[in-house]
């Protein structure tokens, strides 16, 4: 594992409970169905309101779409600006010195996704919880009711990367190249646009090829695949380390399942395309494929 520091146990979690160096967070958002007739893909929801009702002792909420996304685009989940990023996470107490581990209910990809956030401006001292609250809870570990109390606010000082996230004319540049590969984390039935797709129009970006996030998952534990395994499973579909990488679902949240992986397994040149097909299947310039 090429950063033991960016995953963490439920035991581990446990014994730090109490460090007041720790910050620890509650990412999950619910994706809720559309009425009939809406062009949006789904209704965003923060799970504040499950988190009021039993979260990890002495964690905070952050909130994806509210308050850690760019509110001047019609797309969900878009990556906000530097000083955005800076000016949030700082108010949740995410500063010098301080240890952050981030989990979420039901996938981890809430989780993973603030992790790719939080590593495009530099910050690395950030964790993942294996298998998130429900592992937590099927461990019986304590549980805590009711609103965040929050941390103290911290200065938060980005060093931004460049190229962990790109737009579509960078998605559309490199179909055809036979340097770089294109994932698609969807499922396999959305990639061969074999069903409807609520996104827009059915299938893939042309040439990408299919790793889903939900086979790099274990579905008895919610933790992560074995790197093996996921090894096994990029290597399968011609993702390989003298590639690049670019990593699409439909919101740019689950192919940070991928991400992650990629990054534990010694990947450098990888990056999300944000705005997914949530973006691409709706722009007719854009060229899409199917079986």
């Amino acid at each position: 594992m090429r950063d033991p520091n960016a995953l963490i146990d439920t035991a581990a979690l446990a014994a730090s409970l109490g460090d007041p160096s720790l910050r620890v967070f509650d990412c999950t958002t619910r994706l809720d169905p559309t009425p009939a007739g809406s062009s949006e893909p789904y209704i965003a929801v923060p799970c504040l309101a499950e988190f009021e009702q039993g979260h990890i002792p002495g964690a905070d909420f952050l909130d994806l779409e509210g308050e850690f996304s760019d509110t001047g685009t019609p797309l969900h989940f878009m990556l906000p600006s530097v000083p955005h990023l800076m000016a949030a996470f700082g108010r949740h107490g995410v500063g010098p010195g301080t240890r952050v581990v981030l989990y979420s209910s039901g996938t981890m990809m809430w989780a993973t996704r603030f992790w790719w956030m939080l590593r495009s401006v530099g910050f690395d001292n950030a964790a993942v919880l294996d298998g998130g609250l429900d592992k937590w809870k099927a461990e019986g570990r304590p549980l805590e009711a009711g609103a965040p109390r929050g941390y103290p606010a911290a200065i938060f000082e980005a060093a931004p990367r460049e190229g962990l996230f790109v737009d579509a004319a960078a998605v559309k540049a490199a179909i055809g190249r036979n340097d770089t590969v294109t994932v698609n984390a969807l499922g396999p039935q959305f990639h061969r646009g074999l069903e409807p797709s609520r996104y827009g129009r059915p299938g893939r970006v042309p040439g990408s090829v299919n790793v889903p996030a939900a086979t790099l998952l274990d579905p008895e534990t919610k933790g992560f695949t074995s790197l093996a395994d996921a090894a096994a499973k990029f290597a399968a579909q011609g993702v390989s380390r003298d590639k690049r990488t670019i990593c699409y679902c439909g919101g740019g949240i689950s192919a940070t399942i991928d991400l992650f992986l990629l990054h534990q397994l010694g990947y450098d040149d990888i990056a999300l395309y944000d705005g997914s097909m949530g973006e691409w299947a709706k722009a007719d310039s854009l060229p899409i494929e199917t079986d």
